[in-house]
């Protein structure tokens, strides 16, 4: 550590004046703007700068300065005051003296300056001879701090290639030091490491390349650089920092091809797509720098081509075109590759591309049959006999063996076997006569198998056009309604005829119509040809009688214009209508229709009516069965009938049935009573039934007993879901044949007589029959 300079502050008091607070305030303004180190008098204080060292370190107090005023006289009566900041702990002074001392370490970087107050006090009187005034004194600097680099590790990225001088980075070192006082704080930079690839700024830290860098030599690097205050003068502090430089790719490299020929092969058979081999070009660069494309030079581009596997970078050389081995059996080319993107800066180290040869040899294979056409048109005329040659087909085996090879015609299931074939020399034959007008073409597939290797079979298509012949005369295209009224004139058109031929003509076809010769009705029609396939009728007289004939039938002669000419009769039915001399087609077919029945318009007006009575007779009948379905049976005795029947479609499970409902969900509050246990019914009817024979239905006793029994059955548990108990005692009153109740007899069926049952009228008629029987039988 540098030895300290301390410069003494001699304050004198030069005058004694008291001095007001503001005077004070100002005073304290002067003794700061004291650092600007010109001595000045200041009324009673003399002031001058005043620094403490930091970090001077000695067992007694270090003197820094002295007060001192011009009233002092060094007699000792004088006594010197410090307060502020420190006063006491840092920094002293001698009251008899004004001496300042400091006793304690002091750090520039916690506290640049301290502001204390000085005063002198008479002491006797304890007055002050000099007003308290303020001043600072101010810690100066030592180089107590190393630089630090608060950023680091550094790393950073520089394309390669870059020429000397391009900036990498910059690095920046801190010192703690005042920066305005020496050189405590003046930092130089070094390079340590990284020679002679980079230089460094010393003055502002800033990295630059010293030379062109390859990065496919090396791609990283690590740079020190050290960082050193007092301008790098000895006993300086330092410190250092690493910084990581990585060098970018650039495409700096073409690609090269490692082999200069390279050999493939590929079978005859392969089809069209099959990967024939790979290619690589090596390139030292990457990612897109390294993308490159391959091609094919030459005139067999078209049997090969090749594309790039983006992700390898290989070149896949494939087959475009099939080979043949008998045809060409080996094949050079020459590949291609060049870089995908090029850097034009480089484009002076040479072109970004390279050459390589690839032989290719064609592999023999076992190949199926070769038909000389893939599809065979072929022509039969329709009606040709069975056995008519159509044509041939031929197939060769391509390899040097040349295998026999046998023929055959794939049939499917829906078609008919029309055609054979010689399978030996392919010859197609028909089998039958064909017909043009039920189909004009038939094709089918043929097959050609080596005689020595069946599993080796080719196809082919032949399609057979039927030849049309004119077999088929022309005839009417449908059937024509043709009428004619009574009062019809001469030479007046009834019908316009055409014709149609299922025969194909060449030419067009075309038609002539006129009237047989056997026509027998000449005289009353006539056929005038229009030259344009159609003809028209004509009437050959004046006036027609329905009574005479009702129909005229014309055979009208059709000739086509076919190779031989082709003739058909058709007959044309004209009918004679009720008519002036416009037709009405509906009155006009009636009238036919009558005629062809053999009646008379009264007589059919006869059957309808007959008919219409025969409907109406029917539908009564069905309306007044119906009605008398819908009456009930015993309507005349329904006000005397006191039973019920009650029918359910729901069977139930019977009193034991406990598990299909839960009885209690099927009861209402209302009707949940105190259950009482059920009386011997039987007795109960017995008691009433002899009752009621005396007191009638009406009786109190009667509608009693009746609620009892139906507030048992609504209140019983153990009856199942819909049942009820319904006991009925009264048979009612006014019956002729009294009660037929056996609950109050003490006799049997044996004792008794019932012969009176056949005075009770028709409806006890099969009760008496049944009884009187039984009696019969007892007997």
């Amino acid at each position: 550590m540098n030895s300290s300079v301390l410069l003494c502050l001699m304050v004198m008091l030069v005058q004694l004046c008291p001095c007001s607070p503001s005077t004070q305030n100002s005073r304290a303004q002067d003794t700061v703007q004291s650092f600007t180190g010109a001595r000045r008098v200041k009324r009673g204080w003399l002031w001058e700068p005043l620094f403490a060292t930091e970090e001077q370190i000695s067992p007694h107090p270090v003197y820094i300065g002295q007060l001192k005023s011009d009233l002092d006289k060094q007699d000792g009566n004088l006594k010197y005051i410090l307060t502020g900041e420190g006063a006491g702990s840092f920094f002293v002074i001698d009251e008899y003296n004004g001496k300042i001392y400091v006793t304690q370490k002091l750090d520039r970087e916690k506290k640049p300056f301290y502001t204390l107050r000085a005063q002198a006090i008479n002491r006797s009187t304890q007055l002050p001879v000099e007003p308290e005034s303020e001043f600072i004194i101010k810690v100066r600097d030592v180089n107590d701090n190393e630089p630090q680099f608060l950023d680091g590790p550094y790393v950073a990225t520089v394309p390669e290639m870059s020429p000397e001088g391009t900036s990498v980075t910059q690095v920046t070192a801190t010192d703690a030091d005042d920066p305005s006082y020496g050189n405590s704080a003046r930092l130089l930079y070094s390079l340590v490491q990284g020679q002679p690839y980079f230089s460094v700024e010393p003055k502002t830290g800033v990295i630059r390349m010293a030379s062109e860098m390859d990065r496919e030599t090396k791609d990283q690097y690590l740079v020190i650089i050290q960082a050193k205050d007092m301008v790098g003068q000895p006993g300086a502090f330092s410190a250092t920092a690493t910084v990581t430089i990585n060098l970018s790719d650039v495409n700096d490299n073409p690609p090269k091809f490692q082999q200069r020929l390279y050999y493939m092969s590929v079978s005859e058979e392969a089809p069209v797509g099959t990967t024939v081999g790979k290619v690589f070009a090596e390139d030292s660069d990457v990612g897109d720098n390294a993308a490159m494309d391959y091609f094919i030079e030459g005139d067999s581009s078209d049997v090969f081509h090749i594309i790039t596997n983006n992700e390898t970078q290989e070149g896949i050389v494939l087959l475009k075109k099939r080979v043949d081995y008998e045809s060409r059996r080996r094949y050079s080319i020459q590949v291609k590759a060049v870089n995908r993107y090029i850097d034009e800066r480089f484009l002076k180290e040479g072109p970004f591309e390279d050459t390589t040869i690839v032989k290719i040899n064609v592999e023999d294979a076992d190949e199926p049959p070769v038909f000389t056409l893939e599809n065979y048109m072929m022509e039969i005329f329709e009606g040709a006999v069975g056995g008519t040659l159509v044509g041939v087909v031929t197939a060769r085996d391509p390899d040097d063996a040349g295998s026999p090879v046998r023929y055959s015609i794939v049939h499917s299931r829906h078609l008919k076997r029309l055609f054979s074939i010689n399978e030996h020399n392919g010859a197609i034959i028909a089998t039958e006569p064909l017909d043009r007008e039920i189909a004009s073409w038939h094709n089918f597939t043929v097959t050609a198998t080596e005689t020595r290797n069946p599993e080796k079979i080719s196809e082919a298509n032949v399609y057979v056009q039927v030849l049309d012949v004119n077999d088929n005369a022309p005839e009417f295209p449908k059937s024509y309604e043709t009428f004619v009224c009574e009062n019809a004139v001469s030479g007046q058109q009834i019908q316009s005829i055409s014709a149609v031929d299922q025969d194909d003509s060449v030419e067009g076809h075309r038609f002539y119509f006129s009237l047989a010769q056997e026509d027998t009705n000449s005289s009353h029609f006539t056929v005038k040809d229009n030259q344009d396939n159609t003809a028209g009728i004509f009437t050959g007289k004046s006036g027609f009688r329905r009574e005479e004939q009702f129909y005229f039938y014309l055979p009208i002669l059709i000739q086509d214009n076919g190779t031989p000419p082709l003739t058909s009769t058709n007959t044309l039915t004209v009918t004679v209508c009720d008519c002036d001399t416009e037709v009405n087609t509906f009155y006009c077919r009636y009238g036919a229709f009558m005629y062809s029945l053999g009646l008379s318009t009264e007589a059919l007006v006869a059957v309808l009516a007959c008919i219409l009575i025969f409907l109406v007779f029917f539908l009564a009948i069905v309306t007044i069965r119906q009605q008398q379905k819908k009456k009930p049976p015993f309507s005349e005795k329904m006000e005397e009938f006191r039973e019920n029947i009650v029918s359910y479609d729901d069977e139930g499970g019977g009193e034991q049935d406990t598990e299909a409902f839960d009885i209690s969900a099927l009861r209402t509050r209302a009707v949940m009573r105190t259950h009482r246990p059920r009386k011997k019914v039987a007795s109960e009817i017995q008691s009433l039934y002899r009752q009621s024979l005396q007191v009638g239905p009406d009786s109190a006793i009667f509608r009693q007993f009746i609620s009892e029994k139906l507030q048992e059955a609504n209140t019983d548990p153990s009856v199942p879901p819909y049942d009820s108990l319904q006991t009925y005692a009264f048979e009612g009153t006014g019956s002729l044949a009294g009660s037929l109740s056996s609950l109050g007899s003490n006799t049997s069926d044996m004792d008794q007589s019932y012969d009176y049952l056949a005075d009770w009228g028709p409806h006890f008629k099969q009760l008496a029959g049944m009884y009187s029987s039984h009696r019969t039988v007892g007997d």
